[in-house]
């Protein structure tokens, strides 16, 4: 079974509410200071989005590409996306409002080498 298949296989569960909760990895310091790289993160699928929560995006230039962002705000049937670093490229600056469909997660917990914080 290719990775794609075993994606599409868990986002089938996570649609149907059999597992809401997944681990992401971040890549990347568009989230300094809060998140850095490698850090690990509980995430729980399908939670309801509030301004200020971290969430986990697809990438709308690129849909196979998972962003972390901070929801800054509703606009438009979609979230306007940040990242905390102000001089990271790759938020809603440069790509618009993300559509609801492809706000996936809400980060619950940052897991920082191994230990929770």
């Amino acid at each position: 079974m290719s990775a794609a298949e075993r994606e599409s296989r868990r986002a089938a569960r996570r649609a149907a509410g059999l597992i809401p909760l997944g681990l992401a990895v971040v890549d990347g310091a568009s989230m300094v200071p809060t998140y850095r790289d490698g850090d690990r993160l509980l995430v729980r699928y399908g939670a309801r989005v509030r301004p200020g929560d971290a969430v986990l995006a697809r990438d709308p230039r690129l849909p196979a590409r998972i962003l972390v962002k901070r929801a800054a705000r509703r606009e438009d049937g979609g979230w306007w996306l940040l990242a905390d670093n102000p001089y990271a490229p790759g938020d809603s600056r440069q790509f618009g409002a993300v559509p609801d469909e492809l706000v996936l997660a809400r980060v619950l917990l940052r897991v920082r080498r191994g230990r929770p914080e």
